[in-house]
């Protein structure tokens, strides 16, 4: 049974790291969300640590830096991991070739000239459709005005040419303000459903939770995982991803789901949670309206 708690400073003192989601949690894609803000860096001054984990097709240093243009401050957070971190590491890898077809916006360009230690820029070169051994995803072109239909024609031809893609995102979708726009994640699922294949990285997947904890050790701070907590609004994500791990799960209702759980954002009613929940058949650890 899901417990709804008012507040993340009652359950911290069993928590010794945080795998706290970003888009959705901490801010809404234009600005941070005060109370989330503060109840990080009340945690963090507790003494827990807080690894903001992401599944921006970005690399960790290009999302740090959206962090400080959005205003969210440096003492709220320790380590930062993205689905960009860990499908880099595939992709410099080989893992759909040297030449890829690059399917995104420019914003996201930092994935390619910002390679792993030990990599090139150079050792992956972006060609056309026709030209590629490979597809990196990581969203629509223009994700304010594209659906995943508006690619089905070049999947199909990736299809046809036995092309494996590589989605850098495996969200469907995000808020951004008050606008739900498509993620990497929803063409990925297009392209599998046309019988394609897609490799994830992201949440829910094992490889971002492996980079956490290696990159935590590194710090000095083992993840213990009976005293790990996964934060997030994505049923399908950043819980499903959390129980799959092993760890305790905090649900924030009032992010991509806000609807489904009655009029208060802030403060979701336990009977509409419980029934849908039966539906996801999934039961996160507790439930919260909005971090704070």
């Amino acid at each position: 049974m899901t417990r709804i708690i008012p507040a993340l400073a009652d359950i911290a003192a069993g928590y010794d790291t945080l795998f706290c989601d970003l888009w959705g949690c901490v801010h809404n894609g234009h600005a941070p969300y005060p109370a989330a803000v503060a109840a990080l860096q009340a945690y963090r001054k507790g003494g827990g640590k807080v690894v903001l984990m992401t599944n921006a097709p970005r690399p960790a240093a290009d999302v740090s830096v959206t962090l400080d243009r959005m205003g969210v401050p440096r003492d709220a957070w320790d380590l930062i991991v993205s689905s960009g971190d860990a499908a880099q590491f595939a992709l410099f890898e080989g893992a759909v070739g040297r030449k890829v077809w690059h399917l995104g916006p420019d914003k996201d360009d930092g994935f390619f000239t910002n390679p792993p230690a030990g990599h090139s820029a150079t050792d992956i070169t972006r060609v056309p459709l026709d030209e590629a051994e490979g597809i990196v995803c990581t969203g629509p072109f223009h994700e304010l005005t594209e659906t995943p239909e508006d690619y089905r024609g070049q999947l199909l031809l990736a299809k046809i040419n036995g092309l494996k893609m590589l989605c850098t995102n495996p969200d469907i979708v995000v808020d951004m303000g008050d606008r739900r726009i498509y993620c990497a994640g929803a063409i990925a699922e297009l392209y599998t459903r046309m019988g394609g294949e897609a490799l994830y990285f992201g949440k829910p997947h094992p490889p971002i939770y492996d980079l956490a904890r290696r990159r935590l050790s590194e710090m000095g701070h083992e993840a213990d995982p009976g005293r790990t907590l996964a934060i997030g609004d994505g049923i399908a994500t950043d819980i499903q991803g959390g129980l799959s791990e092993g760890i305790d799960t905090l649900f924030v209702t009032g992010g991509l789901a806000a609807d489904q759980f009655g009029p208060d954002v802030e403060n979701p009613e336990s009977t509409p949670l419980t029934n849908w929940l039966q539906v996801q058949q999934l039961s996160p650890t507790y439930a919260i309206g909005r971090l704070r």
